[in-house]
């Protein structure tokens, strides 16, 4: 299971009046994810591009892993 510091954790409504802030936050990597809670759930994890693009290409290489062990 994934944790998150009381930092990463953020309501919708403090996200979005402190946007430009959390943005720069996780751009400049000083966060690695804002993690967002609307009605007392997590809703979505804001990341930087470069960690949502080295998690998609490791995902690529996960399902190509995968579909050659099915064959």
């Amino acid at each position: 299971m994934i944790s998150y510091t009381k930092d990463e954790i953020m309501t919708a409504t403090d996200v979005v009046r402190n946007f430009s802030s959390v943005l720069k936050s996780v751009s400049k990597k000083e966060k690695e994810k804002v993690v967002i809670v609307k009605n007392n759930n997590f809703d979505a994890v804001m990341i930087s591009v470069d960690r949502y693009e080295k998690l998609t290409e490791a995902m690529d290489i996960l399902e190509k892993i995968y579909k050659k062990t099915k064959k």
